[in-house]
């Protein structure tokens, strides 16, 4: 039944949010039921397609909802994934075989997933080479993958590593190097990881972000930049990736002794 213009006093936008969340939290609508098409609101609720946009960009606001470029939107299935900087990398983790990403997804109660989109030789871009410390267009060793949720895109990251460390480890060219990643093959040929460091930017995504992750259009996105430094004081990897921002939660200790 169309809802009246003056239900509760409200503008009929939000009285639509109001709904579709009510839906939500007692589960008429299921986690990973599709949500009406904006053509179905504008019929159920006698309303134009300005006044349903308006309730869209209200129900996204409360998290509850997830949208699929090009595929419309649906309910959340899950917590985002908790990604704790001071335990996802520890070597105790690598020599167990486990991957990280794997790892938080799962307990997220989520079932992962990666797809290998390349890996082979690339010339360092500007940021990365300043990284690596090497000029501007050096050949670099690139790994790109596409991490996936529940078979939902989440995250991209692209490792770079320098050729002359990465050219005498022939399982960092294969597409899965083995337990515990690329970390752990680089220790077995003695490059001993010291530290890593992160850089973290909010931004908006581009378009190859929005149709690499299915984001719809003006969606924040992660942008994070981890360095891999080994003892002997090289940066020996880069990693470069771009998140959902809606899909994680960024944990970090930080010591406030000397």
């Amino acid at each position: 039944m169309p809802t009246s213009s003056t239900d509760s006093g409200k503008p009929k936008y939000l009285q639509i949010a109001d709904d579709l969340v009510r839906q939500i939290k007692e589960q008429i609508l299921a986690p990973g039921d599709q949500v009406p098409s904006e053509s179905e609101l504008i019929k159920k609720y006698a309303t134009s397609q300005g006044t349903v946009r308006k309730a869209f960009a209200e129900l996204r606001a409360t998290g509850l909802i997830e949208t699929r470029h090009g595929k419309g939107s649906y309910v959340k299935r899950r917590p985002p994934v908790r990604r704790k900087s001071s335990d996802r990398f520890r070597r105790s983790h690598r020599t167990a075989g486990k991957a990280a990403y794997l790892a938080e997804a799962e307990q997220a109660g989520s079932k992962p997933s990666v797809s290998v989109l390349y890996v082979g030789p690339t010339e360092a871009p500007e940021e990365i080479a300043e990284r690596l410390s090497v000029p501007a267009g050096t050949k670099v060793l690139a790994r790109r993958r596409l991490y996936f949720s529940d078979g939902i895109p989440t995250e991209e990251a692209t490792s770079y590593l320098p050729w002359d460390v990465a050219k005498d480890i022939p399982e960092l060219f294969e597409d899965n190097p083995g337990g515990g990643g690329i970390y752990a093959r680089l220790e077995e040929h003695g490059h001993r990881l010291k530290e890593l460091s992160e850089t973290v930017r909010v931004r908006l995504a581009t378009k190859q972000e929005i149709g690499a992750l299915s984001l719809s259009p003006g969606s924040p996105i992660i942008h994070l930049t981890r360095n891999a430094e080994s003892e002997a004081g090289r940066v020996i990897e880069v990693c470069d990736t771009f998140m959902a921002a809606d899909q994680f939660v960024l944990e970090y200790r930080i010591p406030a002794g000397d």
